[in-house]
């Protein structure tokens, strides 16, 4: 029975000190980012369309950090309010991320952009602090308290589960293009996808217009999965309007996507 007791003890301090340790692990990912968003800031300044490539770096800066934070570090935080405290600046980065991505979209096919759209940004950005404690606090907390409270729960699965009977064939997106590229490749088969800036590509094996190529590979190596890989993500892309050349175990293509490194 002490045994017992000793385990009981051992483990609710071993969960402890790991809910402790990746809360640490939250916080000094969210001190590292404000100077990115400093660099942000200066580019945006200059209001020129030369420093595309420079945002996009930026916005998969975010990205990464982000999505590391959700997928490995957040599903540890039990403490409510630690959780509306992550939470509320989550949903700032997340904003973030989707007006970066517009921008970048915005200037790949006009090559032009309004200098109130740089100004919105800037004015974002620097209006941070004000967000997370205001607006994006109480809508996490909206959404904290429905998704703990056991009826809401159930509606919201019972929609979610009826909007994927809805489904068919079609895909549904849940995020930016990058990571639902990512979801179809390996839904498909792949056990790994990057995503990479066609300039660091071979030339010769790309098109003029190339702006990105989506590796993937299997393991062990299968052919056959490779293919049905590739397949699927030319039918995507094609839907979306991009053109689309498919080699052994990658994907070229004229759209302007935020590369992994």
């Amino acid at each position: 029975m002490i045994n017992v007791i000793k385990d009981c003890i051992h483990s609710i301090y071993r969960m402890s000190y790991i809910e402790n340790k990746y809360h640490q692990k939250i916080h000094e990912i969210f001190k590292e980012l404000p100077e990115k968003e400093g660099d942000l800031l200066e580019l945006l300044n200059k209001k020129s369309l030369t420093i595309s490539d420079d945002i996009a770096k930026l916005c998969a800066h975010f990205n990464k950090n982000i999505n590391q934070i959700l997928k490995k570090f957040y599903p540890e935080i039990k403490n409510m309010d630690d959780k509306l405290d992550i939470k509320s600046t989550l949903k700032f980065y997340y904003d973030l991320i989707d007006k970066l991505t517009d921008f970048i979209r915005i200037i790949e096919n006009f090559q032009k952009i309004d200098d109130n759209y740089y100004e919105a940004l800037i004015d974002f950005i620097e209006d941070k602090e004000n967000l997370i404690s205001g607006k994006y606090r109480q809508i996490c907390r909206r959404e904290l308290t429905a998704f703990y409270d056991k009826r809401s729960r159930d509606h919201l699965e019972k929609i979610i589960a009826a909007k994927f009977e809805r489904r068919s064939r079609q895909f549904f997106t849940m995020g930016p293009l990058e990571e639902e590229i990512k979801k179809i490749a390996k839904t498909a088969g792949a056990d790994e996808v990057y995503i990479d800036l066609a300039k660091n590509f071979d030339k010769s094996d790309s098109f003029e217009s190339a702006q990105s190529v989506i590796k993937f590979a299997t393991s062990p190596e299968d052919q056959n999965r490779l293919n049905r890989v590739g397949e699927e993500l030319r039918k995507y892309l094609e839907s979306k309007k991009y053109k689309v050349e498919v080699k052994s175990s990658l994907v070229i293509t004229d759209a302007k996507l935020l590369p992994d490194n």
